[in-house]
């Protein structure tokens, strides 16, 4: 299986005909997955965390939207053998593992799962990012690199750039372009230090991601890339609402 690191939006992304279409054709162009592993922005625990293995309530993870988006479902089916597969895999390089049983998916999570495999029959587990290192991001995501040839796909769900100050403001600043195109082209040479370091080496990063935890789990995914060459192509492109959210989407190949 390819390895995916998705733009999710806000729930707002639901009601995006344009972007939904994209993520639900981005979908139709790789294999079916057995299951999937979904690592979000939005759960961040020491140890990483399992979250539930059966069908929960969703964690409407928001505030001050309208109404109907506290009544999204996604009932997609638990998966407590892929539950313990992982947690064999994390253990196996000494990565302590925690359990929530009760934590359902976030919006970081079923908003693109909706897009993508909207009958919600797909097996998806949630996990946490154990810390903002990205070392640590890293190397979850080298010991979940065996579910790929076992047919479970690994995405993290994000996004480059993300400053809540300019998220209703209209046009594309120019620090937000600069970030895009930096990221692109370290994606593109699959220069995995440079991704690592991109506090250091990144442009106007401080302005970009003044937190970090929507570009983390890129780290996760690329982390998962096995071969030295990966191919690496972007599926989503463009700006959420013509301002300074990149769509920018990952494939890893």
């Amino acid at each position: 299986m390819p390895v995916l690191f998705v733009a999710h939006g806000a729930p707002m992304l639901l009601d995006d005909t344009e972007w939904m279409g994209q993520l639900g054709a981005w979908a139709r162009t790789i294999p079916r997955p057995h299951n999937i592993v979904m690592i979000s922005a939005h759960w961040e625990q020491q140890p990483i965390t399992i979250g539930a293995t059966r069908t929960v309530p969703l964690v409407y993870d928001f505030s001050g939207f309208p109404e109907h988006y506290y009544h999204t479902q996604y009932p997609a089916p638990g998966a407590p053998v892929l539950a313990q597969r992982v947690c064999d895999l994390l253990q196996q390089q000494h990565i302590a593992v925690g359990h929530d049983a009760k934590r359902g998916l976030d919006h970081g999570a079923y908003v693109p799962l909706i897009a993508m495999y909207p009958a919600a029959d797909v097996p998806v587990l949630q996990l946490s990012m154990p810390s903002l290192e990205a070392d640590q991001l890293v190397a979850v995501g080298r010991a979940l690199a065996p579910l790929r040839g076992e047919g479970t796909l690994i995405i993290g769900s994000g996004f480059l750039t993300h400053n809540m100050r300019y998220a209703f403001r209209s046009g594309i600043p120019q620090w937000a372009q600069d970030f895009d195109h930096w990221v692109s082209e370290a994606l593109t040479h699959f220069d995995l230090d440079a991704l690592c370091d991109f506090q250091r080496q990144a442009p106007s990063v401080q302005v970009a991601l003044p937190t970090w935890e929507h570009y983390a789990p890129l780290l996760v995914a690329a982390g998962a890339v096995t071969n030295a060459n990966p191919v690496v192509s972007f599926p989503i492109m463009g700006w959420w609402m013509n301002s300074a959210f990149t769509k920018r989407s990952v494939q890893f190949d």
